[in-house]
């Protein structure tokens, strides 16, 4: 069994219409502080009012209501990958890297269920 190390921060990321009048409602409803917005990307994130998660809004055409994916933290995602791999967890795609903010990589739990693994690229050089 392989168990890989998280972070202590966790993205509960949701899909939206429009990631503007979203954050705006997050933080004039639920009181949470909007982070930052990566319009490159396609991505806005807020603080909750829990140490350590954050709300990541993803943009999309169409979005779907209730699915919701938890994003864990990892210092490594090459390594955590490598090791859940190794015992046979499914994977959709290749890892993701949007340079100097973000690697990302989604799999599944045996239930189908998305999850995704993210290493913080805005601190290395």
């Amino acid at each position: 069994m392989s168990v890989i190390t998280l972070e202590k921060t966790i993205t509960l990321a949701l899909s939206v219409s429009d990631r503007h009048a979203s954050a705006d409602w997050y933080s004039d409803h639920l009181g949470f502080d909007l982070l930052y917005h990566a319009d490159e990307a396609g991505w806005s994130e807020l603080q909750t009012k829990t140490e350590g998660v954050t709300l990541g809004l993803g943009e999309q055409a169409s979005p779907t209501p209730g699915n919701t994916v938890p994003v864990f933290g990892v210092a490594d995602i090459a390594d955590a990958r490598s090791a859940l791999e190794a015992v046979g967890v499914r994977f959709d795609g290749p890892t993701e890297t949007i340079e100097g903010m973000v690697s990302t990589a989604t799999f599944y739990d045996p239930d189908g269920n998305a999850l995704m693994l993210a290493e913080d690229l805005t601190g290395q050089s």
